[in-house]
């Protein structure tokens, strides 16, 4: 199970967040928000993972196939449109290496199977509790 705990104290929006592994980022509303722009944006969270997992993902499967990636960043944004509920999410993927348009168009499959592209594919339900 993957867990991080947040916590939030005086300063206003800036966030400490603690991975059940024991790492912490922070994370910090931009400065038009009444943050101070300290950490990333839960949307650039948001974000990050997917990039996160992508960049893994891809890395994991061209080390198995033993196909050399010479250079690997995935970028990803979106855009909150007003009176819109759903997003879309724009990843994209800059990959060198000498790769034929098979590998390419494989690696670009493997990029949608990450777990976290499945994960924000489907449906997701949030059960909350106050304590």
């Amino acid at each position: 199970m993957s867990k991080a705990t947040v916590s939030i104290g005086d300063i206003p929006y800036k966030m400490i967040a603690v991975s059940g592994g024991g790492n912490t980022l922070i994370a910090d509303e931009p400065a038009e928000f009444g943050g101070g722009n300290e950490g990333f944006s839960p949307d650039e969270l948001l974000c990050s993972a997917l990039g996160a997992c992508t960049a893994a993902t891809l890395k994991m499967y061209a080390g198995r196939k033993g196909w050399i990636v010479e250079k690997l960043e995935v970028s990803v944004s979106f855009e909150r449109k007003p009176g819109e509920v759903s997003v879309v999410l724009q990843r994209a993927i800059l990959l060198e290496g000498v790769f034929t348009a098979e590998q390419t168009q494989r690696l670009l499959d493997i990029a949608n199977k990450c777990p976290i592209h499945k994960l924000l594919s489907n449906q997701i339900r949030i059960e909350t509790v106050i304590q």
